[in-house]
């Protein structure tokens, strides 16, 4: 198949990239889900790169390594209970859980261990260098204050993301303060949700395209898909207790660092103003419907990432699926490494 171009010949470099938040990334899920039952390859091979925060890096890291995405939707459908604990009937659900929001004061509300066992059973001991795309997944050390991103090999100076577990970026991206304890990985270094500064990483792949891969600025397309938001609206209460006890400070970073990101993506491509760049989808949802670890309406948010595919179809496959992606070539592969041993 042809690599898209315009009349020209000039290429387009598309991009992929998808919000954190914690089980709502059914609708993402979902949506690419519904998306792939109507293109004839992997819907990872249409993008020139991959992004993903939190939860949409777990589901960025799956399609890179070419996991069904249903098989990616399916985890959420199965195991979203069993991850955030609630699996147990609805009244027990209802205690297990007034029970940890307490617990959540003073340590992390879940136990990790729930979701690495559902990861292993789809990630297996793949490499971050298995995968068939070109990879951005955020996270952040908070022993130096620093930004961590996993990244594949897709430039000279990657020289060391490639060789590690993909379950380490996985599960650091994922480790959402307050809900999931820091993440220690192989390397021994102890890293939490890329979310705190990157939960939509739109801004951060259109960088990385530009500046790191070298693709022009005119000739990118992203197709940015977020995790169902809400309107936020301050705590009636004042004070540091009635702001947390809603999560209103959380909402608020969040909402900062969304309208931050695709501020830098708009003016570094030129949208909306000298060229249509980016197609954002996502849905509102009255605040508290679909929260970050209730995993009661999956359904429903199964149901509106299928109806966004069957409305978003027609012009998203103008422009991003007519044609896959050229094959990615990584600079450093593990086949090398092995043959170095």
């Amino acid at each position: 198949m042809a690599v898209e171009s315009d009349e020209s010949g000039q290429k387009f470099y598309k991009v992929l990239s998808i919000d954190g938040g914690g089980i709502r990334g059914v609708f993402p899920a979902a949506f690419l889900a519904r998306l792939q039952e109507h293109l004839d390859q992997p819907i990872a091979s249409y993008f020139d790169l991959i992004a993903g925060t939190s939860t949409g890096g777990i589901i960025a890291l799956g399609l890179g390594l070419r996991v069904p995405i249903a098989d990616i939707l399916r985890l959420y459908e199965q195991e979203g209970p069993r991850i955030f604990d609630q699996h147990r009937g609805p009244l027990i659900n209802w205690m297990v859980q007034r029970a940890r929001s307490a617990k959540q004061y003073f340590c992390a509300k879940y136990d990790s261990e729930a979701l690495r066992t559902a990861l292993e059973n789809v990630l297996a001991n793949k490499r971050l260098g298995d995968s068939q795309s070109r990879l951005l997944v955020p996270s952040w050390n908070a022993e130096t204050g620093r930004v961590y991103i996993y990244k594949t090999a897709h430039h000279p100076r990657l020289e060391s993301d490639y060789k590690r577990p993909a379950i380490d970026a996985a599960m650091a991206t994922a480790a959402a303060p307050t809900f999931l304890a820091p993440y220690l990985t192989r390397d021994d270094v102890e890293l939490i949700d890329g979310g705190v500064w990157a939960n939509n990483p739109t801004g951060t792949a259109t960088v990385e395209g530009i500046g790191m891969l070298g693709w022009p600025a005119d000739r990118i397309k992203i197709l940015s898909i977020g995790t169902i938001s809400s309107p936020i609206a301050p705590p009636k209460r004042q004070g540091l207790f009635a702001m947390l006890s809603n999560n209103y400070v959380t909402q608020l970073f969040m909402a900062g660092q969304h309208h931050s990101s695709m501020g830098a993506a708009m003016i570094l491509t030129g949208h909306p103003h000298s060229r249509e760049a980016i197609w954002r989808v996502d849905q509102t949802a009255p605040e508290g419907r679909f929260t970050l670890d209730s995993t009661k309406r999956i359904a429903q948010m199964k149901e509106r990432g299928n109806v966004e595919a069957r409305e978003r179809l027609p012009a998203l496959r103008q422009h991003f699926f007519d044609r896959i992606a050229a094959p990615f070539e990584p600079f450093h592969k593990l086949e090398a490494l092995h043959e170095t041993r």
